[in-house]
């Protein structure tokens, strides 16, 4: 599918971007070869291939869920100026 002149100026418009009148060759140029390049992914026969979350079939290390920290909240809380039910209390910033 190649783009013209007024193809390129009318995806410019909608996407609200400002280009100069003299890159507009160069623009169709490219959008006409990355719709070719798509045109032939779509060529592909895909038939029986699952899709991938990631190319390299890679897992996530994972480390064990355990407690690593003690509990020290009354501690933090000891220096806040005003604490209830183990929550902060600040000054209302925003009616």
């Amino acid at each position: 599918m190649a783009l013209d002149a007024a193809d390129v100026e009318k995806i410019a418009h909608l996407a609200r971007l400002g280009i100069n009148p003299e890159d507009v060759p160069e623009y169709s140029r490219n959008l006409s070869d990355i719709l070719a390049f798509v045109e032939q992914l779509n060529a592909v026969d895909t038939t029986g291939v699952e899709p991938l979350a990631h190319p390299l079939e890679a897992t996530q290390r994972l480390r064990a869920d355990v407690v690593s920290e003690s509990d020290e909240r009354e501690n933090f809380q000891s220096v806040a100026q005003v604490t209830e039910d183990g929550l902060y209390l600040v000054p209302q910033v925003i009616e």
